[in-house]
């Protein structure tokens, strides 16, 4: 868990949030790891190298929903690929293995995500692999 717990801290708008792997806060992480494993509607996903060098992750939940006539949503959460790692494909490889192959196996007609305004870099990523910006989304933190 600490090699997934450091792409959390090698990302400057992670880190700015508190994600910093500290120590002292293994218990809340492990906690949340059992919270999604033992939830069958998500998946935390991890991309290894040819060496087993952690590369990147993030998190799938399966979304059943009334909207578009019932359609289920996939969404995506907390994408990392290691800083040193980036601009190497292997983020579009990741991206494409859950458009091509996760959505229509989960029967999802729609893959979304969220991106922090901040991340602008990303927001072109998405959009060249072909995501669209066609929300706002709002945000109640306590």
């Amino acid at each position: 868990m600490l090699t997934e717990l450091a792409l959390l801290s090698d990302d400057p708008v992670s880190a700015a949030r508190g994600d910093v792997a500290a120590p002292e806060d293994r218990p809340r992480y492990a906690a949340a790891l059992r919270a999604v494993a033992d939830d069958p509607a998500n998946a935390l996903l991890l991309a290894e190298d040819e060496s087993g060098a952690l590369v990147g992750t993030f998190q799938l939940t399966r979304i059943p929903g009334m909207a578009r006539r019932g359609a289920t949503r996939l969404l995506v959460e907390a994408v990392r690929v290691r800083s040193t790692q980036r601009s190497g494909g292997a983020g579009t490889a990741l991206m494409r293995w859950v458009t091509d192959e996760a959505a229509p196996a989960l029967g999802a007609s729609v893959v979304q995500l969220t991106s922090d305004a901040a991340r602008t870099d990303a927001h072109r990523f998405y959009e060249r692999l072909g995501f669209v910006g066609s929300h706002v989304g709002f945000k109640y933190t306590r």
